[in-house]
């Protein structure tokens, strides 16, 4: 194996400390927290403790630090283009994590200086990409069980009177730049890639601050299918987080598994024609043909979201091509701006 990424982890808090920290705890063989920096020195001092890191107070200083090859940047949403873009000028690779940006202006900045051959280079940290649940539905679909799909529902929902930063619209705040590019990034890839069309609506509901905690997004995919997504800190009594409908069948998620109901693919269907005449007294609709359904239950849930580091390993170490494009990140970001748009609601 190559020896280890030498990075240095910029921010500490709920990111940097509560995920980055457990995910590469296991694989210091692969990228090795050579430094971290803090604003507030006191967090540092774990990653002294148990990795040996370097600390730094100062960013500046240890962007300065030769040794250091990718900075990953776990900073507060309204900071990640200052960031990055500070590193990336430092000649830095960068790990820089969800929202991209705030706005897609800044995100093409980011691009133009992280996509030269010869680096730095620019890597979204759109973890739920490889999200357990997310695979295996995209596998499922991939199969052709369901029949073509028609219709695909996301929710992450539930209710919380959330008072921390990321209520606060000048940080970067709302669930459109928190939950939102994990679903938002789900749907487009639902909807193969693109859209032809969009709705949306956005409300505060139950959280403090000036953001938005309720989304709703309606798309109309490039391959047609209707992709309904929902974000809620409002929902009381939560929905599946996922449902897919087809033409020979469907799925709902129940906790970690997925439960299926689809035709036989063994049994062939009667050919069936609409008939213009009038029912007879007693005649019932539809048709008298018995469908063979199958039903099973599969695992569906769980997360694998920390495999987003071998992924940037074997990207940085051996060039194999990083699995989240920067285009697509920025196609994000965009159908954020364009929700953003719209005006919030009070519900209070």
């Amino acid at each position: 194996m190559s020896e280890p990424i030498r990075l240095g982890l910029l921010g500490l808090g709920r990111a940097g400390n509560g995920m980055h920290r457990p995910e590469l705890r296991g694989r210091q063989d692969k990228i090795k927290f050579y430094a971290v920096c803090d604003i507030i020195e006191e967090r540092t001092k774990p990653f002294v403790e148990e990795f040996g890191s370097k600390a730094y107070t100062n960013y500046e200083d240890m962007l300065a630090d030769p040794e250091i090859e990718l900075i990953s940047i776990a900073t507060r949403s309204c900071d990640h283009y200052k960031h990055a873009k500070m590193a990336l000028l430092a000649g830095k690779d960068v790990m820089l994590e969800k929202p991209f940006c705030m706005h897609p202006e800044e995100c093409k900045d980011l691009i133009a200086l992280g996509s030269q051959p010869a680096g730095p280079h620019l890597y979204i940290r759109h973890n739920r990409r490889f999200e357990s649940g997310f695979v295996a539905a995209l596998e499922i679909i991939k199969s052709g069980k369901l029949g073509r799909v028609f219709e695909v529902k996301l929710t992450r929902n539930g209710y919380q009177r959330r008072c921390d930063w990321q209520t606060i619209n000048e940080f970067g705040g709302g669930q459109l730049l928190n939950w939102g590019p994990h679903i938002i990034d789900h749907s487009l890839r639902f909807c193969g890639g693109a859209y032809k069309d969009m709705y949306s609506a956005i409300r505060h509901v139950a959280a403090a601050g000036d953001c938005e905690d309720h989304i709703k997004i309606v798309f109309t995919g490039v391959n047609d299918c209707i992709v309904d997504m929902e974000i809620s800190g409002g929902a009381a009594l939560p929905t599946p987080e996922y449902r897919i409908y087809g033409s020979r069948g469907a799925l709902v998620s129940e906790g970690n598994q997925f439960k299926l109901r689809y035709l036989d693919p063994n049994v062939e269907l009667a050919s069936i024609e609409a008939d213009r005449e009038t029912p007879g007294s007693g005649a019932s609709f539809g048709n008298p043909e018995k469908l063979v359904w199958i039903e099973e239950t599969v695992p569906g849930g769980g997360a694998n979201t920390d495999s987003i580091w071998d992924h940037l390993y074997e990207s940085i170490r051996h060039n194999v091509k990083y699995p989240i494009g920067n285009d697509e990140a920025l196609a994000v970001i965009e159908v954020i701006e364009k929700v953003k748009a719209g005006t919030i609601f009070e519900n209070k």
